[in-house]
């Protein structure tokens, strides 16, 4: 089989990813192993940033409200995320099988050949002249298939093999902690409260679900388990459920058991040549915070558009080094973040201090703006591609009100601008047209949209890329050079 990506991994992560590959026109190829998408309760969280995103790539619907949600950092209450009135509310709670199923339905509609059923058990990266190609094997119902692709992206997950057939090393630190998780039901339902519970033996984080069932997960920060790979049974969560609460939990029925630890790893690079690197295969870390799935999702939408750019032959290949620049650093404050969490909930007296001193930081506005940055990404800020940069280039510009068009005709807001999938240059008022001129080599590719002079611009002028980043602004290098650093040369203009 010939196609220009294959993604390795069905995941929520990997369907995203192949759908926005395919929306830009891009032959998509993506093999899973499981036959059918999963319920077993894994992430439920989008985090804002992340939901963001998704609203500019029209893989949710636009709402506005922003507002503030409480959380929590390290099982410590009272973290707000907040998020601008012209923005969806910070946090979204969806369970991962509807959302897989979601980017399922986007990708088939844009045309990606999804393979359940089949294995990846080889890849190998072969020189073709000049260039390079990807081969992958997998074993599939009707035996083994060949896959010849001029790029593919890991997407399969922790235990994935696509990293190491690909040679990307990575750094990891072993577990020291052993949890259970489980969908419960409780003999008494009073005795498994919603929340979070810390005891001088461990936490136990409970939330309701259908049916007086229970989510439950327990942590026990003596050590990893021996058996990391047994099967959990009823009586072992019951068990060990009770042992942390100080008190009998008697449980009738369990299903989706399972055990997990704080073992981490990160990718030492991206992208090796043409292999690139998304979600779980990238990153892995302890899930507290609700952070895994929206640092995912932000892989496969930092690397959708600039994959098929570079697919289509509209922008240079070292536009996906810019991936691995912006990605990894931000992978690796989620696997940091979560580390210091998991010390915050260690036993202890010491602890104990300092989890008094958190909670004043957690009540603190000044801490609270930080850990919500932290937490929901909002806070990410990437390099300029001019290697210089000039605020506000690397933030993300929040959703306004727009004159839109070629011509500026028409009205919208950043969303709707961004729908369609292409780098924007924005331009405020008359001054902004004074950068129009510089843009023009790059048309089609980069579209032109004006918007009103008003004193809340953050500028006269700004280069949008699709995911909601300002790529560039005036005080940085020149426009014309800022786009061939992103998109490469075009014929008459400045190189970078």
């Amino acid at each position: 089989m010939r196609t220009q990506v294959v993604v390795v991994g069905g995941g929520p992560v990997g369907l995203l990813l192949a759908a926005e590959l395919a929306g830009y026109g891009v032959d998509t190829v993506l093999l899973e192993e499981r036959t059918a998408v999963s319920d077993q309760p894994r992430a439920t969280t989008l985090h804002a940033r992340a939901v963001q995103c998704l609203v500019r790539r029209g893989h949710l619907p636009p709402s506005s409200g922003g507002g503030t949600r409480d959380f929590h950092f390290a099982g410590l209450p009272g973290l707000p995320l907040t998020a601008p009135a012209s923005e969806p509310p910070p946090l979204l709670k969806r369970p991962q099988a509807e959302l897989e199923r979601h980017f399922e339905s986007r990708a088939a509609a844009a045309g990606v050949r999804l393979l359940r059923g089949h294995r990846v058990v080889g890849l190998v990266r072969e020189a073709t002249g000049t260039a390079e190609r990807v081969r992958i094997r997998a074993e599939g119902p009707q035996g083994e298939l060949t896959v010849l692709a001029d790029y593919a992206v890991g997407a399969d997950g922790a235990r994935g093999t696509v990293r190491g057939h690909a040679g990307i090393g990575a750094d990891s630190e072993g577990p020291t902690v052993s949890a259970l998780a489980g969908v419960v039901t409780p003999d008494d339902p009073e005795a498994l409260p919603d929340g979070w519970h810390r005891t001088p033996r461990g936490w136990l984080a409970v939330k309701s679900a259908q049916d007086g069932e229970r989510h439950i997960r327990t942590l026990d920060c003596t050590g990893p388990h021996p058996g990391h790979r047994l099967p959990v049974t009823l009586e072992e969560l019951a068990g060990e459920a009770s042992r942390i609460a100080g008190r009998e939990i008697a449980l009738t029925r369990g299903r989706w058991l399972s055990r997990f630890s704080d073992y981490t790893r990160l990718a030492r690079s991206f992208r090796a040549g043409r292999v690139l690197l998304v979600g779980d295969a990238a990153h892995l870390h302890f899930p507290v915070g609700g952070q895994g799935l929206s640092t995912g999702v932000l892989d496969a939408l930092n690397l959708g558009w600039k994959l098929a750019l570079v697919v289509r032959g509209e922008a240079g290949d070292g536009l996906l080094d810019t991936y691995d620049r912006e990605r990894r650093p931000a992978a690796r404050r989620v696997v940091d973040n979560t580390r210091a969490q998991l010390g915050l909930m260690r036993p202890g007296h010491e602890v104990d201090r300092l989890r008094e001193l958190f909670r004043g930081v957690v009540a603190d506005g000044h801490g609270q703006r930080y850990l919500a940055g932290l937490i929901s990404a909002q806070d990410t800020v990437h390099p300029a591609a001019s290697g210089r940069g000039a605020p506000p280039a690397g933030t993300f510009l929040p959703n306004r009100a727009l004159t839109t068009g070629r011509a500026g005709e028409g009205r919208g807001d950043v969303v709707g601008l961004l729908r369609e999938g292409a780098p924007v240059l924005l331009l405020f008022g008359e001054k902004g047209e004074a950068h129009r001129e510089a843009a023009r080599a790059w048309d089609p590719l980069v579209r032109v949209a004006r918007a009103p002079e008003t004193g809340d611009a953050p500028a006269e002028a700004l280069l949008l890329r699709p995911d909601g980043y300002i790529a560039w602004a005036p005080g940085d290098v020149e426009l014309g050079e800022a786009l061939s650093a992103w998109f490469g040369p075009r014929a008459g203009a400045p190189r970078p």
